[in-house]
């Protein structure tokens, strides 16, 4: 073999030497980061190129000055490569970036969309009691058996505004969960949605023979809307005195921690159990097996509605264990200077 043609070898060989073991660090690095690859992936190739350059040189005889020389002229070539791959990673992580909020966006609608059809089955299985009751008092009216009819009449409305209720309920979830919701801010004293919300739920308390109390700590300013953050305190405060037995007690106090509104309903319902505990906010969620509500109770929306609320606020709600029942805390972003 001539000098020229050991020369190629020679520089072939040191070529994709150092090609191959580039190769396998940008092979490392795709697996744990792609972005990382592509800024090497570059160097690698320039590197490659300037090894089989210099290689090629000093086998034909150049000399090691000259041979050094054309190896910085190649070398100078690394900062293009560096910036070259420098732009392809961002792209890259753009790209990984956009397809991670994509999947999540995808995962998120398959969820509401299971969600919600699961919650319209629940519905129209709670909505088929009622209206079989309405049926049969209507008909017994219309065949002049009622023994009772202002009996009847009095339960025929009391089972339409049970309705009515559940339909309300599930409007109100439906508008939460979707991506065209538009609150009506406005800067409200919490403290005053508070006093305003027990008012309203003082005479279910005394019909139950449940002590009702409240107190604030002080003037509680937020932007909110009024008519969603009552309906969540109205529904947490509801729920806490329906399972709250006679002579118990339902405390409601409002307050600020940090740079949020706290609004806490402790009720004296037992306790739940650390499995249910997590199942709370759920839609239709009773703490119990079967679905068909009973004698006053809605469709199970209703703690489903103040997590929708909370988080169109940017704020949390949570439940934990308290002596003897359970603690809820609504939690809603204070309003700014």
């Amino acid at each position: 073999m001539t000098v020229t043609g050991e020369a190629i070898l020679l520089s072939a060989g040191t070529a994709a030497l150092v090609g191959a073991g580039g190769a396998v660090v940008v092979a490392a690095l795709a697996r744990k980061s792609p972005s990382w690859a592509a800024i090497v992936a570059p160097l690698v190739v320039v590197l490659s190129v300037a090894a089989g350059v210099y290689a090629s040189g000093r086998a034909m005889f150049l000399a090691k000055a000259d041979s050094a020389l054309v190896l910085w002229v190649l070398l100078a070539a690394v900062p293009v490569a560096l910036l070259f791959g420098v732009l392809i990673a961002r792209r890259v992580r753009a790209a990984e970036h956009a397809a991670a909020e994509s999947a999540a966006a995808r995962q998120r609608d398959q969820q509401i969309e299971a969600s919600r059809r699961e919650m319209v089955a629940w519905v129209s299985h709670d909505l088929r009691t009622p209206l079989a009751g309405l049926r049969a008092m209507t008909e017994a009216l219309e065949d002049g058996v009622a023994t009772e009819p202002d009996r009847y009449y009095a339960q025929m409305r009391t089972e339409v505004d049970r309705l009515s209720g559940m339909v309300d309920d599930l409007a109100a979830l439906s508008r939460l969960q979707s991506s065209t919701l538009r609150l009506a801010l406005e800067r409200v004293n919490l403290a005053d949605l508070v006093s305003d919300t027990l008012a309203s739920a003082a005479p279910l308390a005394a019909r139950r023979g449940v002590k009702l109390a409240g107190a604030a700590e002080g003037a509680i300013p937020a932007n909110v809307d009024a008519r969603e953050v009552g309906r969540a305190l109205t529904n947490l405060i509801v729920n806490a005195v329906r399972h709250t037995p006679a002579d118990g007690s339902v405390q409601v106090l409002a307050g600020a921690d940090d740079r949020e509104a706290v609004l806490t309903v402790v009720d004296a319902c037992g306790g739940i159990s650390e499995d249910e505990l997590q199942h709370v906010f759920e839609p239709g969620w009773r703490g119990t097996a079967a679905r068909t509500p009973g004698v006053g109770e809605g469709a199970g929306l209703g703690l489903a509605i103040v997590r929708g609320v909370a988080e169109a606020h940017g704020g949390t709600v949570a439940v934990a264990n308290a002596d003897g029942g359970c603690r809820f805390e609504l939690r809603i972003p204070l309003a700014t200077a």
